[in-house]
This record gives C-alpha cells, sequence and structure tokens, in this order.
C-alpha cells in the first residue's frame, strides 16, 4: 500500500505559483542536458522508502492548505560539499491540484498515510485552480467548494 510524504511549498503563493517553479525548473534541467524531474533535497532520509515509491507522492502545504501533490519516483540519500548527509526526493515535473484541507505549519516533512490524503480535484481541478487564490479560500470556507 502506497504511503506519501506532506511538505511544507515555503514561499508558494499558490498551486499556479508551485507549477509555474517547478516548469521553470524541468526547463532549466532539459537545458543543462538532464531529465525535466522536480527534484528536492532534504536532510532527513525516508525510512519507509519502499512504501513512498509504491506509488506514493508528496503532496504540498500552501499557504496552510494542503493543496497539490506530485508523483514520487525516486529517493537519493547523498553527502553534501561539507559531508552532511541529505536526500534528493524524486518527483514527476505534473501538479495535481487536491481537494484544499487546512494542514498547520510543521518543521521538515511528515508521513501522510493513504487514507488521509485529500483527493485530487479531478476534471474541475483546472477551473478551480485558476481562480485566485482568496476567492477560492473564501467559496471554500462558504462551503462551496
Amino acid at each position: 500500500m502506497a504511503l506519501h510524504l506532506i511538505k511544507l511549498a515555503v514561499g508558494c503563493e499558490s498551486v499556479n505559483d508551485l507549477t509555474s517553479r517547478i516548469a521553470d525548473r524541468a526547463r532549466l534541467a532539459r537545458q543543462q542536458g538532464l531529465p525535466p524531474q522536480h527534484v528536492h533535497i532534504t536532510r532527513m532520509v525516508p525510512k519507509r522508502d519502499a512504501e513512498l515509491l509504491d506509488g506514493g507522492s508528496i503532496y504540498w502545504v500552501i499557504r496552510g492548505e494542503i493543496a497539490a501533490r506530485e508523483k514520487l519516483i525516486g529517493i537519493e540519500p547523498f553527502r553534501d560539499g561539507d559531508g552532511i548527509g541529505r536526500c534528493r526526493l524524486i518527483m514527476e515535473p505534473k501538479v495535481h491540484p487536491v481537494n484544499p484541507r487546512p494542514m498547520r505549519p510543521f518543521q521538515g516533512w511528515r508521513y501522510l498515510k493513504t487514507s488521509d490524503a485529500p483527493p485530487d480535484l479531478g476534471k474541475a481541478a483546472e477551473s478551480i485552480a485558476a481562480m485566485p487564490e482568496p476567492m477560492r479560500r473564501e467559496l471554500r470556507e462558504l462551503g462551496l467548494l
């Protein structure tokens, strides 16, 4: 059974902002002759890597809400130039908006069970994700989304 990670998308203002950042990174990778993958470097290496790579995703928290996910395709532990252990979390560079759910801030990443993960928005995703962030939040608070 798949297991997921949840992580804060620090500095991102919206799902569209996250999507454009990932597209910029993929474009730079292609220019450098590298595969267009989204790589996030973290200090801690997940111990449950087999479960994460069995269909898991990283769910991104944007401005206090779980708002999007990316499929996790690789986990690569390494040592940086100072000899400190790090980990590359490699994802497909495709963002899937999810049904937003409030989430308090936390440090690092956390495991997220499949049963606790919010569902993808599906066909409505494009129109909902295209809404200005304040409007989307207000509609959600009113129970209209």
